[in-house]
């Protein structure tokens, strides 16, 4: 029986091994014929390049060639793939870094001059002396005031490694003389937390503008702060949050989440499945827990609400979110231009895809999405709202019915007031008739301000904006013709404007979380939360 067994054993051996080399040959032969086919693509991409610069009827700059061609295959493929020059690079990633390199003040343009509303706590400016209200005319002797010199330009003559001097001319009021200041530049520290405050008792707010390189570190301070306040229950707002890092949004959903819990994951057709889990150690593992999204919240801010959502951690209030779901892998170029590339997909704990549909190069239409939902009545009306039965899914311990097929959709709905913000307070906003008076005032009143109101409390009570102020507005946007169609809209229009500058004002003397302690007391979403609290709907 042996001696027969072993030629079958020896023959399926040889068959193997034939199999084994006819796979290597045929994969061999595949690579082949894929890098011959690469490289015949790559020649065509070459002589093109070639023949235009050296036969077209004009001259042409080879560098913007180039990158007119790579923009050219990018934008085919996706609405989140792109290429950026190095000067992008650098304003892209500037927010995401958490900090820059300056002189350290928040200012505004008032009549072309550049006035401080804010110098940074301890940065380079306020060390040397720089306050509030006051105006910088020149830098390093050359003026910057009354000639038209742009935004950017200031900003760059502003700017500067860490170490390097600026020699800046001020006009404070009160004094006659201009004042010189030598300002060592410093990395200035930039916030991606907006608001951290106790928004009722035992009820914390902290409102995340983006997720970059600090906001994980910054979001732990807030919760600290918030928790000795003696904070039960967070309303997480996210709304207008465009994201950005993945890491510091998983980071984030640890907080909330039990051990192993599932945050996101990522797949692709060369990226295999990667899963982000929670570590359990949390600083926010118990309490009621709401999310704020909109249509402009995005990406990293739309994994940590499906990741909350999915999980039953808390609920999400507002209108669906805007529908990035595509997970982009930057390719540095050697001149520090940048191409990003999508290469997967973000699911939420759930299995929903985060990812809107979208038309390989439909960008134009992509880019109209929320125009679309407006005039298809998705942000006023939720009966608007609709979504096939294959798109059903489960969140994971309640079995609550979620959808996917782009974006996250609340659990409930706050449907867009069309009538608060009405169209001569956006023709004002546009015109930055606004923001402008608030400055004029703030500059002149600054003084008496901070003696009247010693603190933000009471100024939230008490303060009301002077009739002048209104009728400053006014008399500006006639003469720039812009004016409200009837008295009927002149009414719906002041009640909110009025709030706004209030909150500029608070912002001014305060600080930005002193802005949305004032305008969330008119914000729908912000509301719609707080109702849900004291209902005990959000356990």
């Amino acid at each position: 029986m042996f001696m027969n067994d072993y030629p079958y054993e020896e023959n399926m051996r040889t068959m193997k091994r034939q199999i084994i080399i006819t796979s290597l040959a045929l994969a061999a032969f595949a690579a082949a014929s894929a890098q011959q086919r690469s490289d015949e693509a790559l020649r065509k991409l070459n002589i093109a390049e070639l023949a235009v610069t050296n036969l077209y009827v004009d001259s042409v700059d080879e560098k913007k060639l180039v990158e007119d061609g790579i923009r050219g295959m990018l934008e085919n493929l996706d609405p989140h793939s792109s290429y950026s020059t190095p000067k992008e690079v650098k304003q892209m990633n500037e927010p995401l870094q958490g900090s820059f390199e300056g002189i350290g003040v928040q200012f505004n343009m008032v009549a072309d001059t550049l006035l401080v509303i804010q110098p940074v706590n301890d940065g380079p400016s306020e060390r040397v002396g720089i306050v509030a209200g006051d105006r910088i005319v020149t830098v390093n002797d050359t003026a910057i005031a009354g000639v038209k010199m742009s935004k950017e330009e200031i900003m760059r003559r502003l700017r500067g490694p860490k170490g390097t001097k600026v020699r800046l001319g001020i006009v404070r009021q009160g004094i006659d003389d201009q004042l010189t200041f030598t300002v060592i530049r410093d990395k200035i520290p930039v916030k991606s937390i907006d608001a951290t405050y106790m928004i009722r008792p035992q009820v914390g707010y902290i409102r995340i503008g983006n997720f970059g390189a600090t906001t994980y570190d910054e979001f732990k301070a807030s919760l600290q702060a918030l928790q000795q306040q003696g904070m039960r229950d967070l309303i997480l707002d996210l709304q207008e949050n465009g994201g950005g890092y993945l890491q510091a949004a998983v980071n984030i959903s640890n907080e909330f989440l039990q051990h192993n819990d599932l945050i996101v994951y990522t797949q692709g057709r060369r990226v295999p499945r990667m899963e982000y889990r929670a570590k359990g150690n949390g600083r926010m593992l118990g309490g009621k827990v709401i999310v704020l999204v909109d249509g402009y919240t995005a990406s990293a801010a739309e994994i940590v609400t499906g990741a909350i959502q999915d999980q039953d951690r808390g609920i999400v209030v507002g209108r669906r979110s805007f529908g990035k779901g595509l997970v982009q892998r930057p390719i540095d170029l050697p001149d520090g231009s940048m191409i990003r590339l999508t290469v997967a997909h973000y699911y939420t704990p759930s299995g929903r895809c985060i990812q809107k549909p979208y038309t390989k190069g439909g960008n134009k239409d992509y880019a109209m999405d929320m125009l679309n939902r407006l005039k298809n009545g998705e942000l006023t009306n939720q009966d608007s709202i609709h979504f096939a039965d294959s798109l059903k899914c489960y969140t994971l311990r309640k079995q609550r019915v979620v959808y996917g097929g782009g974006g996250i959709m609340p659990d409930y709905f706050v449907p867009l007031d069309t009538t608060k913000y009405t169209k001569f307070h956006r023709e004002l906003a546009a015109k930055s008739i606004i923001i402008n008076a608030n400055l004029r005032y703030v500059d002149s009143h600054r003084k008496e301000l901070k003696k009247r109101f010693a603190d933000f409390e009471l100024f939230k009570r008490s303060f009301e904006l002077p009739q002048t102020v209104i009728d400053d507005i006014l008399k500006e946007a006639g003469k720039q013709n812009v004016k409200p169609k009837d008295e009927d809209e002149l009414n719906k229009t002041l009640p909110y404007l009025k709030l706004q500058i209030k909150a500029l004002v608070a912002r001014d003397l305060w600080d930005i979380s002193q802005y949305f302690a004032i305008i969330n007391e008119n914000n729908d979403i912000v509301q719609k939360a707080l109702q849900l609290i004291d209902s005990g709907v959000a356990e």
